[in-house]
């Protein structure tokens, strides 16, 4: 029963990673994002199947893990990318302000 009700708290969190990353493609900035933030979930995800395979518990559960994991690298990825594209922005700005002076 523990494996399950553990694989029901990954689903419920891991529904949530598909959105965010969708939420974040769309936005096209980094602005409401946060790496400290998302380092932290993979840091967290780590430590979860490090705890499976240390203590032998390897079962669906960890595939769970794997897939949250994959999602929530995808974010890290996005993020980079908004940020690449914030300072693209800024530049344009900056450029526009000045030649308009």
């Amino acid at each position: 029963m523990s494996p399950l009700l553990e694989t029901v708290m990954l689903i419920c969190f891991g529904l949530s990673w598909p959105i965010n990353v969708m939420k974040a493609i769309k936005a096209r900035s980094a602005k409401s994002m946060s790496l400290p933030f998302i380092l932290l979930i993979i840091s967290g995800y780590v430590a979860g199947i490090s705890a499976k395979i240390l203590s032998h518990q390897i079962n669906y559960v960890l595939i769970v893990y794997f897939i949250n994991l994959a999602i929530v690298t995808v974010n890290l990825f996005v993020y980079f990318r908004n940020r690449h594209l914030d300072h693209q922005n800024e530049e344009k700005q900056y450029i526009a302000r000045h030649q308009m002076a």
